[in-house]
């Protein structure tokens, strides 16, 4: 059997249930920007794809796609300057704090308003 060959990186689903809460989470204190919207027809279940610094989130209304409470692992390249970015917004949702014991390098988790947790990781090597 012949391998597959993969066209490009995994994006992962994650479930919301409110597109003005999602949009003032990911786009206004995460900083994500929208790449594209998608709905089969007005007043229906919104499917969008977001993205920064390399990487790409889908986020979804629909019934069935992604699961909350999933975790997400993205790794960055500053994990202290990302913490600093967050905390000088103030989201009162949102009180991140580093993990400099984490497995795979210090850790900065985020958990969304739908229960989905972010781990943007800092790489120290294996």
């Amino acid at each position: 059997m012949e391998a597959m060959e993969i066209a490009s990186s995994a994006i992962p689903v994650l479930r919301i249930t409110d597109e003005r809460i999602a949009r003032e989470f990911y786009v206004d204190y995460l900083g994500f920007s929208v790449l594209w919207e998608h709905r089969f027809e007005p007043g229906m279940p919104l499917y969008a794809r977001v993205a920064r610094d390399g990487a790409v989130l889908d986020l979804s209304e629909h019934y069935g796609d992604g699961t909350p409470g999933c975790a997400v692992w993205i790794a960055v390249e500053d994990v202290s300057a990302l913490h600093e970015e967050l905390r000088s917004k103030g989201n009162p949702r949102s009180r991140p704090a580093i993990d400099w014991d984490a497995p795979g390098g210090p850790t900065l988790r985020v958990l969304d308003p739908f229960a989905n947790q972010l781990r943007f990781c800092q790489p120290t090597g294996s």
